[in-house]
């Protein structure tokens, strides 16, 4: 072959080389058109989005504490049980308010009632089941179900499916319960 046809063959290779490049860079490019922060594709952070999921939800943006006191021998958490029992005085219920934990103290001598769907796992003390009737409460760690007077398991999640059950510190012991609520309860 002579030189100037390896001379023309090569740069006629080039020349498609840099041509058949430059479609598949036009291609890849016009995949991703738009920029991001544009109209097109834009920039959002994570508060925002929580934000949006929440408005979708139903919910507001929870600012509450998740605990009220009233001034009779009792309180009331929030939780998701809808009613304060009739006193006004109490702040209205936030929606987003059943998802958190509450720490409550239980002394000898009082119940913790669950509203219906509240969950309560024993963190310390000797506890034992209140219920009224053959069904009890539910111990979701084992599966099983605690009637009244059973003992209540330290760290197990307890369930209470209807109001009116709940857990007191056991008798004759002297010392407190500490238990997370998550849910309402009314506290005697």
């Amino acid at each position: 072959m002579k030189p100037y046809m390896k001379v023309s063959l090569a740069a006629l290779a080039i020349g498609v080389g840099v041509w058949v490049g430059s479609v598949y860079s036009n291609t890849a490019i016009g995949a991703g058109t738009s920029q991001p922060g544009t109209a097109d594709d834009p920039v959002v952070t994570k508060s925002y989005v929580d934000q949006l999921i929440q408005k979708a939800l139903g919910g507001g943006v929870s600012t509450g504490s998740g605990n009220s006191s009233s001034n009779n021998s009792g309180s009331t958490g929030t939780g998701n049980s809808g009613s304060t029992g009739g006193d006004t005085s109490l702040p209205p219920l936030v929606s987003g308010a059943s998802d958190a934990v509450e720490i409550v103290t239980v002394k000898p001598g009082q119940q913790l009632i669950g509203k219906s769907g509240a969950e309560f796992i024993v963190r310390s003390g000797k506890a034992v089941i209140v219920s009224e009737g053959t069904n009890g409460v539910a111990d979701l760690t084992d599966g099983i179900d605690l009637t009244n007077g059973q003992a209540a398991p330290t760290n197990h999640l307890l369930s209470f499916p209807r109001d009116g059950r709940g857990i007191t510190v056991l008798e004759g012991n002297k010392y407190s319960l500490t238990v997370m609520v998550r849910g309402g309860y009314t506290l005697k």
